[in-house]
């Protein structure tokens, strides 16, 4: 499977991974896109989540150096001008701080917003790691050594999960489903926010959740 980077990436991303530990039976072989050039407006420096006005977004802004957009993804700096990790945090904890397990991985989960990495690759690869841990997906985390084209590797989903493409991922693994959210009350259920939605509200049985059981 080979995926592009993302920041605090949608359930969506996390059920293909998911299916793929469950086929296996075994970690699952995951690729992550290290060498093509940033593009924005996409899961690589945003994510959604469900905050008490509705559908919100966290943006983490990087540094526009010459020729930004033709510089390789993992050359992307981190743009700290600004206390956007802060007012992330904030923004975070006001949506889910009522949720069930929201101060189980919290401390956690900051530590690594606070750490302040350079470049947003290094910070989305901790990030993905650490939701794969707490969700109970093995997954063997690689990364290309060269730009593959698109449509070259067998289950090439780079282009596929993005925040104004709609997918079938989601429902054809039969995870159209509701789980708890804090504001389904007022909104109704919305699937596919990032997966911290999905962690905070349902902790240890977002696997169960992930894999359909």
């Amino acid at each position: 499977m080979l995926l592009s980077t993302a920041y605090f990436p949608p359930v969506e991303y996390f059920a293909a991974i998911a299916r793929d530990f469950e086929i296996a039976a075994k970690s699952s072989v995951v690729t992550i896109e290290a060498c093509e050039n940033y593009q924005k407006q996409t899961y690589r420096n945003r994510c959604k989540f469900f905050a008490a006005g509705g559908v919100e977004s966290l943006t983490v802004p990087v540094v526009h150096e010459g020729g930004t957009y033709q510089l390789p993804i993992r050359d992307i700096k981190v743009d700290y001008k600004t206390p956007w990790v802060l007012r992330s945090e904030r923004a975070i904890a006001s949506a889910y701080e009522s949720s069930a397990y929201f101060d189980y991985y919290k401390d956690e989960l900051f530590a690594i917003l606070d750490s302040k990495q350079e470049r947003l690759f290094d910070l989305n690869l901790l990030i993905i790691n650490f939701f794969l841990k707490k969700t109970g997906i093995a997954a063997d985390i690689r990364l290309t050594e060269e730009f593959l084209p698109y449509g070259s590797a067998g289950d090439d989903l780079r282009e596929v999960i993005h925040p104004k493409r709609p997918n079938r991922i989601l429902r054809d693994l039969g995870l159209e489903k509701p789980y708890f959210q804090v504001f389904a009350q007022k909104y109704g259920f919305i699937p596919n926010l990032s997966i911290m939605d999905l962690l905070f509200n349902e902790g240890p049985d977002s696997i169960v959740y992930l894999k359909k059981l």
